[in-house]
């Protein structure tokens, strides 16, 4: 597990996550062309979970599953 700090509408937090999905949240935001505060900002702001670090990941999954839905979509 990996904790980073961050401000995000005006407080600090702090989130832990494996590497694999801080990789994953750093190509979402740059696909998105957001910083990664902005993302967590936008998935604390949106998400249905209480917990914000469980809000990241379903958010990477989500992107993950409209990604291949897309390309299946394509073939």
């Amino acid at each position: 597990m990996e904790k980073r700090s961050l401000s995000i509408a005006g407080h600090r937090t702090s989130i832990a996550l494996e590497p694999e999905f801080w990789a994953a949240l750093g190509e979402l935001a740059a696909s998105r062309g957001q910083t990664m505060a902005g993302l967590i900002k936008s998935i604390d702001e949106t998400r249905q979970t209480t917990n914000l670090s469980s809000a990241a990941r379903l958010a990477v999954l989500k992107w993950y599953q409209d990604r291949a839905a897309a390309s299946s979509a394509a073939e």
